[in-house]
Protein backbone atom coordinates (compact mmCIF):
# COMPACT_ATOMS: atom_id res chain seq x y z
CA UNK A 1 0.00 0.00 0.00
CA UNK A 2 1.46 3.56 -0.61
CA UNK A 3 1.67 6.75 1.79
CA UNK A 4 -1.56 7.74 1.79
CA UNK A 5 -3.47 4.25 2.37
CA UNK A 6 -1.06 3.56 5.04
CA UNK A 7 -2.25 7.04 6.98
CA UNK A 8 -6.39 6.23 5.59
CA UNK A 9 -6.16 3.31 7.86
CA UNK A 10 -4.36 4.65 11.06
CA UNK A 11 -6.55 7.32 10.86
CA UNK A 12 -9.30 4.34 10.73
CA UNK A 13 -7.72 2.76 13.42
CA UNK A 14 -7.48 5.73 15.90
CA UNK A 15 -11.21 7.52 15.16
CA UNK A 16 -13.54 5.72 13.24
CA UNK A 17 -15.89 3.61 15.41
CA UNK A 18 -16.92 -0.02 13.16
CA UNK A 19 -19.70 -2.04 14.31
CA UNK A 20 -19.56 -4.49 17.18
CA UNK A 21 -15.62 -2.98 17.41
CA UNK A 22 -13.67 -1.65 20.28
CA UNK A 23 -12.02 1.29 20.12
CA UNK A 24 -9.41 0.17 22.68
CA UNK A 25 -8.28 -2.44 20.54
CA UNK A 26 -9.77 -2.70 17.53
CA UNK A 27 -10.94 -5.04 15.07
CA UNK A 28 -8.56 -4.57 11.72
CA UNK A 29 -10.30 -3.05 9.03
CA UNK A 30 -9.72 -3.36 5.37
CA UNK A 31 -9.82 -0.89 3.00
CA UNK A 32 -11.63 -0.70 0.15
CA UNK A 33 -10.83 0.39 -3.45
CA UNK A 34 -13.76 -0.42 -5.62
CA UNK A 35 -16.19 -3.33 -6.11
CA UNK A 36 -17.34 -4.93 -9.40
CA UNK A 37 -20.05 -7.48 -9.63
CA UNK A 38 -19.51 -10.51 -6.80
CA UNK A 39 -15.97 -8.79 -5.94
CA UNK A 40 -14.56 -6.55 -3.44
CA UNK A 41 -11.33 -5.00 -4.25
CA UNK A 42 -8.44 -4.29 -1.49
CA UNK A 43 -6.09 -1.23 -1.84
CA UNK A 44 -3.74 -3.66 -0.82
CA UNK A 45 -4.23 -5.92 -3.93
CA UNK A 46 -6.41 -8.78 -2.65
CA UNK A 47 -9.49 -9.21 -5.13
CA UNK A 48 -11.71 -11.09 -2.69
CA UNK A 49 -15.36 -12.26 -3.63
CA UNK A 50 -18.03 -11.19 -1.05
CA UNK A 51 -20.02 -13.90 0.37
CA UNK A 52 -21.59 -11.65 2.84
CA UNK A 53 -23.74 -9.59 0.53
CA UNK A 54 -22.19 -6.87 2.22
CA UNK A 55 -24.51 -8.02 5.74
CA UNK A 56 -27.21 -9.43 3.61
CA UNK A 57 -28.13 -6.57 1.07
CA UNK A 58 -26.41 -6.38 -1.99
CA UNK A 59 -28.67 -8.64 -4.78
CA UNK A 60 -27.29 -8.21 -8.27
CA UNK A 61 -23.90 -7.40 -7.53
CA UNK A 62 -21.06 -4.15 -7.23
CA UNK A 63 -20.87 -1.41 -9.72
CA UNK A 64 -24.00 -2.64 -11.63
CA UNK A 65 -24.69 -0.46 -14.64
CA UNK A 66 -28.41 -0.02 -14.45
CA UNK A 67 -28.63 0.46 -10.44
CA UNK A 68 -25.80 3.32 -11.17
CA UNK A 69 -27.78 4.75 -13.55
CA UNK A 70 -31.02 5.22 -11.80
CA UNK A 71 -29.39 6.59 -9.75
CA UNK A 72 -27.82 9.38 -12.21
CA UNK A 73 -30.78 9.75 -13.92
CA UNK A 74 -32.78 10.85 -10.50
CA UNK A 75 -29.33 13.07 -9.47
CA UNK A 76 -30.52 15.02 -12.44
CA UNK A 77 -33.91 15.75 -11.24
CA UNK A 78 -33.92 16.07 -7.22
CA UNK A 79 -31.42 14.43 -4.73
CA UNK A 80 -33.99 14.80 -1.70
CA UNK A 81 -37.15 16.67 -0.51
CA UNK A 82 -39.09 16.60 2.44
CA UNK A 83 -41.93 14.01 2.50
CA UNK A 84 -44.17 16.10 4.40
CA UNK A 85 -46.51 17.64 2.11
CA UNK A 86 -45.12 16.51 -1.00
CA UNK A 87 -44.22 13.46 -2.53
CA UNK A 88 -42.63 11.88 -5.95
CA UNK A 89 -42.71 9.04 -8.73
CA UNK A 90 -40.20 6.89 -6.93
CA UNK A 91 -41.86 6.90 -3.89
CA UNK A 92 -45.20 6.04 -5.47
CA UNK A 93 -43.58 3.38 -8.00
CA UNK A 94 -41.73 1.76 -5.08
CA UNK A 95 -45.16 1.58 -2.74
CA UNK A 96 -47.03 0.27 -5.49
CA UNK A 97 -44.61 -2.43 -6.27
CA UNK A 98 -44.35 -3.26 -2.66
CA UNK A 99 -48.23 -3.38 -2.49
CA UNK A 100 -47.74 -5.99 -5.48
CA UNK A 101 -45.37 -8.18 -4.35
CA UNK A 102 -45.48 -8.36 -0.55
CA UNK A 103 -48.48 -11.09 1.08
CA UNK A 104 -51.89 -10.05 0.52
CA UNK A 105 -53.93 -7.16 2.15
CA UNK A 106 -50.44 -5.12 3.15
CA UNK A 107 -51.38 -1.66 1.48
CA UNK A 108 -50.16 0.95 3.53
CA UNK A 109 -46.74 1.83 2.83
CA UNK A 110 -44.24 3.79 5.40
CA UNK A 111 -41.24 4.48 3.89
CA UNK A 112 -37.91 5.15 6.66
CA UNK A 113 -34.28 4.82 6.60
CA UNK A 114 -33.21 1.27 7.80
CA UNK A 115 -34.24 -1.71 9.31
CA UNK A 116 -34.26 -0.87 12.58
CA UNK A 117 -36.38 1.86 12.13
CA UNK A 118 -38.89 -0.39 10.09
CA UNK A 119 -38.98 -2.10 13.81
CA UNK A 120 -39.00 0.81 15.67
CA UNK A 121 -41.80 2.14 13.23
CA UNK A 122 -43.72 -1.43 13.42
CA UNK A 123 -43.85 -1.11 16.84
CA UNK A 124 -45.17 1.89 17.43
CA UNK A 125 -47.93 1.29 15.11
CA UNK A 126 -49.15 -1.77 17.28
CA UNK A 127 -49.18 0.67 20.45
CA UNK A 128 -50.58 3.53 18.67
CA UNK A 129 -53.21 1.09 16.99
CA UNK A 130 -54.68 -0.52 20.13
CA UNK A 131 -54.37 3.54 21.82
CA UNK A 132 -56.61 4.25 19.21
CA UNK A 133 -58.67 1.62 20.16
CA UNK A 134 -59.19 2.17 23.54
CA UNK A 135 -57.05 -0.80 24.83
CA UNK A 136 -54.02 0.85 25.92
CA UNK A 137 -53.28 -1.74 28.29
CA UNK A 138 -52.65 -3.74 25.42
CA UNK A 139 -48.39 -2.64 25.58
CA UNK A 140 -46.53 -5.45 25.56
CA UNK A 141 -44.41 -7.36 22.62
CA UNK A 142 -44.68 -10.91 22.66
CA UNK A 143 -41.52 -12.86 20.49
CA UNK A 144 -39.35 -15.41 20.52
CA UNK A 145 -35.89 -16.14 22.30
CA UNK A 146 -32.61 -16.05 19.75
CA UNK A 147 -34.36 -13.54 17.65
CA UNK A 148 -32.49 -9.74 16.14
CA UNK A 149 -34.55 -7.16 15.47
CA UNK A 150 -32.05 -4.14 15.30
CA UNK A 151 -29.70 -1.98 17.72
CA UNK A 152 -32.48 1.06 18.15
CA UNK A 153 -34.29 1.16 21.60
CA UNK A 154 -37.50 -0.90 20.95
CA UNK A 155 -35.65 -3.00 18.40
CA UNK A 156 -33.27 -4.04 21.48
CA UNK A 157 -35.99 -4.72 23.91
CA UNK A 158 -37.34 -7.92 21.48
CA UNK A 159 -34.12 -8.75 21.07
CA UNK A 160 -32.50 -12.04 22.78
CA UNK A 161 -32.53 -10.05 26.65
CA UNK A 162 -29.87 -13.11 27.43
CA UNK A 163 -27.84 -14.64 24.43
CA UNK A 164 -28.59 -11.34 22.28
CA UNK A 165 -26.06 -8.66 22.28
CA UNK A 166 -27.88 -5.79 24.05
CA UNK A 167 -27.64 -7.48 27.90
CA UNK A 168 -26.15 -4.12 28.82
CA UNK A 169 -29.29 -2.07 28.24
CA UNK A 170 -31.42 -4.58 29.77
CA UNK A 171 -32.13 -2.39 32.90
CA UNK A 172 -33.51 0.69 30.76
CA UNK A 173 -35.22 -1.38 27.76
CA UNK A 174 -39.05 -1.66 27.57
CA UNK A 175 -40.11 -4.63 29.32
CA UNK A 176 -41.37 -7.62 26.79
CA UNK A 177 -42.28 -10.85 26.89
CA UNK A 178 -40.07 -14.18 25.67
CA UNK A 179 -41.19 -17.55 25.08
CA UNK A 180 -38.95 -20.24 23.95
CA UNK A 181 -36.95 -20.00 20.64
CA UNK A 182 -38.49 -22.57 17.92
CA UNK A 183 -36.48 -25.93 18.36
CA UNK A 184 -37.88 -27.83 15.42
CA UNK A 185 -35.61 -27.49 12.33
CA UNK A 186 -37.22 -26.66 8.83
CA UNK A 187 -36.61 -30.05 7.62
CA UNK A 188 -37.77 -32.23 10.72
CA UNK A 189 -40.69 -34.00 11.32
CA UNK A 190 -43.37 -31.49 12.89
CA UNK A 191 -44.60 -31.82 15.99
CA UNK A 192 -47.25 -29.97 17.82
CA UNK A 193 -45.24 -29.29 21.46
CA UNK A 194 -43.05 -26.81 19.91
CA UNK A 195 -45.44 -24.25 20.02
CA UNK A 196 -47.21 -25.12 23.16
CA UNK A 197 -45.05 -23.09 25.36
CA UNK A 198 -45.81 -19.93 22.84
CA UNK A 199 -49.42 -20.66 23.05
CA UNK A 200 -49.40 -20.64 26.92
CA UNK A 201 -47.84 -16.94 26.53
CA UNK A 202 -50.81 -15.74 24.54
CA UNK A 203 -53.21 -17.87 26.92
CA UNK A 204 -51.73 -15.92 29.65
CA UNK A 205 -50.92 -12.56 28.68
CA UNK A 206 -52.95 -11.88 25.41
CA UNK A 207 -55.16 -9.21 27.10
CA UNK A 208 -52.16 -7.18 27.55
CA UNK A 209 -50.17 -7.94 24.07
CA UNK A 210 -50.16 -5.33 21.21
CA UNK A 211 -48.39 -8.15 18.91
CA UNK A 212 -45.89 -10.38 18.35
CA UNK A 213 -43.18 -9.88 16.41
CA UNK A 214 -41.07 -12.49 14.82
CA UNK A 215 -38.51 -13.36 12.07
CA UNK A 216 -40.46 -15.60 9.55
CA UNK A 217 -38.13 -19.36 9.13
CA UNK A 218 -34.78 -17.82 9.19
CA UNK A 219 -33.60 -16.32 12.89
CA UNK A 220 -30.35 -13.90 11.96
CA UNK A 221 -28.10 -12.40 13.57
CA UNK A 222 -29.58 -14.18 16.69
CA UNK A 223 -28.15 -17.28 16.21
CA UNK A 224 -29.09 -18.28 11.81
CA UNK A 225 -31.12 -20.83 13.18
CA UNK A 226 -34.11 -22.19 10.52
CA UNK A 227 -37.41 -23.55 11.77
CA UNK A 228 -40.38 -25.12 10.68
CA UNK A 229 -42.72 -23.50 8.86
CA UNK A 230 -45.63 -25.28 10.55
CA UNK A 231 -44.17 -22.91 13.77
CA UNK A 232 -45.12 -19.92 11.40
CA UNK A 233 -48.40 -20.93 10.77
CA UNK A 234 -49.50 -21.73 14.42
CA UNK A 235 -47.99 -18.19 14.94
CA UNK A 236 -50.45 -16.72 12.92
CA UNK A 237 -53.62 -18.76 13.69
CA UNK A 238 -52.38 -17.32 17.59
CA UNK A 239 -52.25 -13.85 17.02
CA UNK A 240 -55.67 -14.17 15.16
CA UNK A 241 -57.34 -16.57 18.24
CA UNK A 242 -56.11 -14.29 20.98
CA UNK A 243 -56.75 -10.80 18.71
CA UNK A 244 -53.12 -9.89 18.79
CA UNK A 245 -50.95 -7.99 15.97
CA UNK A 246 -48.73 -10.47 13.82
CA UNK A 247 -45.32 -8.56 12.76
CA UNK A 248 -43.21 -10.52 10.14
CA UNK A 249 -39.59 -9.01 10.17
CA UNK A 250 -38.37 -10.28 6.74
CA UNK A 251 -35.39 -7.86 6.58
CA UNK A 252 -33.27 -9.93 5.85
CA UNK A 253 -35.09 -12.80 4.35
CA UNK A 254 -37.41 -10.68 2.18
CA UNK A 255 -36.77 -10.54 -1.49
CA UNK A 256 -35.99 -14.27 -2.01
CA UNK A 257 -32.87 -14.97 0.01
CA UNK A 258 -35.04 -18.33 1.55
CA UNK A 259 -36.48 -18.87 -1.92
CA UNK A 260 -39.59 -17.71 -1.24
CA UNK A 261 -40.14 -14.15 -2.11
CA UNK A 262 -41.11 -13.79 1.41
CA UNK A 263 -40.42 -16.08 4.14
CA UNK A 264 -43.92 -16.00 5.10
CA UNK A 265 -44.80 -17.70 2.05
CA UNK A 266 -43.31 -20.92 3.41
CA UNK A 267 -46.32 -20.90 5.65
CA UNK A 268 -48.60 -19.19 3.61
CA UNK A 269 -49.25 -16.48 5.67
CA UNK A 270 -50.05 -13.03 5.50
CA UNK A 271 -49.00 -10.83 8.62
CA UNK A 272 -50.38 -7.82 9.80
CA UNK A 273 -47.47 -5.28 9.59
CA UNK A 274 -43.95 -6.15 7.33
CA UNK A 275 -41.20 -4.63 7.44
CA UNK A 276 -38.41 -4.63 4.54
CA UNK A 277 -34.87 -3.20 4.58
CA UNK A 278 -31.44 -4.34 3.72
CA UNK A 279 -32.38 -5.32 0.27
CA UNK A 280 -34.51 -3.16 -1.17
CA UNK A 281 -32.05 -1.07 -3.12
CA UNK A 282 -29.94 -3.73 -4.04
CA UNK A 283 -27.22 -2.87 -1.16
CA UNK A 284 -26.79 1.12 -2.48
CA UNK A 285 -28.43 3.43 -0.24
CA UNK A 286 -30.55 2.65 3.14
CA UNK A 287 -33.83 2.50 2.52
CA UNK A 288 -37.02 0.94 4.60
CA UNK A 289 -40.55 -0.21 4.26
CA UNK A 290 -43.18 -0.93 7.19
CA UNK A 291 -46.34 -2.45 5.58
CA UNK A 292 -49.15 -2.67 7.36
CA UNK A 293 -53.10 -3.79 6.81
CA UNK A 294 -56.29 -0.93 6.10
CA UNK A 295 -57.71 -1.57 9.67
CA UNK A 296 -54.29 -0.61 11.10
CA UNK A 297 -53.89 2.41 9.01
CA UNK A 298 -57.42 3.51 9.38
CA UNK A 299 -57.98 2.89 13.06
CA UNK A 300 -54.61 5.12 14.02
CA UNK A 301 -55.77 8.09 11.60
CA UNK A 302 -59.22 7.57 13.28
CA UNK A 303 -57.57 7.87 16.72
CA UNK A 304 -56.85 10.53 19.85
CA UNK A 305 -53.71 11.74 17.74
CA UNK A 306 -55.36 11.97 13.65
CA UNK A 307 -52.24 10.62 12.27
CA UNK A 308 -48.87 8.22 13.29
CA UNK A 309 -46.46 10.19 15.23
CA UNK A 310 -43.66 8.95 12.88
CA UNK A 311 -41.62 11.64 10.46
CA UNK A 312 -37.74 10.69 9.61
CA UNK A 313 -36.01 13.60 7.62
CA UNK A 314 -35.11 11.21 5.05
CA UNK A 315 -38.13 9.32 4.85
CA UNK A 316 -38.63 8.64 0.99
CA UNK A 317 -35.53 9.59 -0.25
CA UNK A 318 -36.14 9.69 -4.23
CA UNK A 319 -32.60 8.47 -5.31
CA UNK A 320 -33.23 5.49 -2.52
CA UNK A 321 -36.21 5.13 -4.13
CA UNK A 322 -35.38 5.52 -7.34
CA UNK A 323 -32.57 2.53 -7.36
CA UNK A 324 -35.02 0.97 -5.31
CA UNK A 325 -37.25 0.60 -8.42
CA UNK A 326 -34.39 -0.72 -10.79
CA UNK A 327 -33.43 -3.05 -8.22
CA UNK A 328 -36.98 -4.61 -8.23
CA UNK A 329 -36.93 -4.70 -11.91
CA UNK A 330 -33.36 -6.33 -12.51
CA UNK A 331 -34.48 -8.97 -9.56
CA UNK A 332 -38.02 -10.17 -11.45
CA UNK A 333 -35.99 -10.03 -14.73
CA UNK A 334 -32.79 -12.32 -13.34
CA UNK A 335 -35.50 -15.06 -12.45
CA UNK A 336 -34.29 -14.54 -9.03
CA UNK A 337 -35.85 -18.32 -7.98
CA UNK A 338 -33.28 -20.11 -10.18
CA UNK A 339 -30.95 -17.93 -9.27
CA UNK A 340 -31.33 -19.17 -5.84
CA UNK A 341 -32.42 -22.71 -6.41
CA UNK A 342 -28.83 -22.82 -8.22
CA UNK A 343 -26.85 -21.53 -4.81
CA UNK A 344 -28.79 -23.96 -2.60
CA UNK A 345 -28.01 -26.90 -4.84
CA UNK A 346 -24.24 -25.72 -4.87
CA UNK A 347 -24.27 -25.42 -1.18
CA UNK A 348 -26.02 -29.01 -0.80
CA UNK A 349 -23.41 -31.00 -3.08
CA UNK A 350 -20.80 -28.87 -1.37
CA UNK A 351 -21.26 -27.24 2.23
CA UNK A 352 -23.21 -29.84 3.10
CA UNK A 353 -20.32 -32.60 2.95
CA UNK A 354 -18.27 -30.47 6.05
CA UNK A 355 -20.56 -31.84 8.54
CA UNK A 356 -18.77 -34.79 9.10
CA UNK A 357 -15.40 -32.21 10.05
CA UNK A 358 -14.75 -32.76 13.86
CA UNK A 359 -15.08 -28.81 14.53
CA UNK A 360 -18.83 -28.98 12.77
CA UNK A 361 -21.20 -29.20 14.98
CA UNK A 362 -24.21 -28.56 12.45
CA UNK A 363 -24.72 -27.40 9.05
CA UNK A 364 -27.72 -25.49 7.92
CA UNK A 365 -28.78 -25.01 4.52
CA UNK A 366 -32.01 -23.05 3.12
CA UNK A 367 -32.12 -21.11 -0.22
CA UNK A 368 -29.17 -18.79 -0.45
CA UNK A 369 -28.42 -19.31 2.64
CA UNK A 370 -25.34 -21.61 4.30
CA UNK A 371 -24.25 -21.85 7.59
CA UNK A 372 -21.83 -23.48 9.23
CA UNK A 373 -22.19 -23.67 12.87
CA UNK A 374 -18.39 -24.65 14.85
CA UNK A 375 -17.83 -26.46 18.37
CA UNK A 376 -15.61 -23.48 19.10
CA UNK A 377 -15.72 -19.75 18.57
CA UNK A 378 -13.99 -18.30 16.00
CA UNK A 379 -10.82 -15.97 16.41
CA UNK A 380 -12.49 -12.76 14.37
CA UNK A 381 -9.08 -10.99 13.52
CA UNK A 382 -7.30 -14.17 12.93
CA UNK A 383 -10.24 -16.32 10.79
CA UNK A 384 -10.99 -12.31 8.95
CA UNK A 385 -7.18 -12.65 7.67
CA UNK A 386 -7.20 -16.04 6.59
CA UNK A 387 -9.95 -15.80 4.78
CA UNK A 388 -8.92 -12.26 2.94
CA UNK A 389 -5.57 -14.87 2.20
CA UNK A 390 -7.73 -16.90 0.40
CA UNK A 391 -9.66 -14.47 -1.72
CA UNK A 392 -13.04 -14.37 0.25
CA UNK A 393 -14.79 -12.27 2.30
CA UNK A 394 -16.97 -13.90 4.86
CA UNK A 395 -17.42 -12.46 8.41
CA UNK A 396 -18.32 -14.72 11.11
CA UNK A 397 -19.70 -14.24 14.35
CA UNK A 398 -19.60 -16.54 17.78
CA UNK A 399 -19.43 -20.28 16.90
CA UNK A 400 -21.17 -19.46 13.19
CA UNK A 401 -19.42 -18.87 9.65
CA UNK A 402 -22.43 -18.21 7.09
CA UNK A 403 -22.51 -17.55 3.77
CA UNK A 404 -25.21 -15.58 2.09
CA UNK A 405 -23.90 -14.57 -1.27
CA UNK A 406 -24.95 -12.26 -4.01
CA UNK A 407 -27.32 -13.58 -5.94
CA UNK A 408 -25.54 -13.43 -9.60
CA UNK A 409 -22.65 -15.66 -7.79
CA UNK A 410 -21.78 -18.57 -10.35
CA UNK A 411 -21.12 -22.09 -8.96
CA UNK A 412 -16.72 -21.40 -9.69
CA UNK A 413 -17.60 -18.43 -7.16
CA UNK A 414 -19.54 -20.66 -4.60
CA UNK A 415 -16.69 -23.25 -4.52
CA UNK A 416 -14.39 -20.86 -3.68
CA UNK A 417 -16.46 -19.55 -0.69
CA UNK A 418 -16.59 -23.21 0.33
CA UNK A 419 -13.28 -24.21 0.15
CA UNK A 420 -12.18 -21.44 2.04
CA UNK A 421 -14.53 -22.57 4.84
CA UNK A 422 -13.71 -25.83 4.60
CA UNK A 423 -9.56 -24.99 5.11
CA UNK A 424 -10.09 -21.83 7.84
CA UNK A 425 -12.13 -25.42 10.06
CA UNK A 426 -8.65 -27.40 9.90
CA UNK A 427 -6.84 -24.39 11.34
CA UNK A 428 -6.87 -24.29 15.38
CA UNK A 429 -5.33 -20.39 15.29
CA UNK A 430 -8.80 -19.57 13.61
CA UNK A 431 -10.62 -20.50 16.63
CA UNK A 432 -10.62 -20.12 20.26
CA UNK A 433 -10.33 -23.30 22.28
CA UNK A 434 -13.31 -23.50 24.78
Amino acid sequence: MNNKQTELLEFDKNHVWHPYTSMSKPLPSYLVESANGVHINLASGEKVIDGMSSWWSVLHGYNHPELNQALINQTEKFSHVMFGGLTHEPAITLSKSLIEITPPGLNKVFLSDSGSVAVEVALKMSLQYWHSKNKPEKHKILTVKNGYHGDTFAAMSVCDPVNGMHQLFEPVLMKNLFAPAPSIAFDEQWDVKDIEPLAEMFAKHHHEIAAFIIEPIVQGAGGMRIYHPNYLKACRALCDQYNVLFIADEIATGLGRTGKLFACEWADISPDIICLGKTLTGGYMTLAATLCTDEIANTISNGEAGCFMHGPTFMGNPLACAVANASLTILKRNEWQQQIADIESTFQQQLLPLKTHNRVAEIRILGGIGVVEATENVDMAEIQKRFVELGVWIRPFGKLIYIMPPFISNEAELTTLIKAISIVLDEDKCFIRN
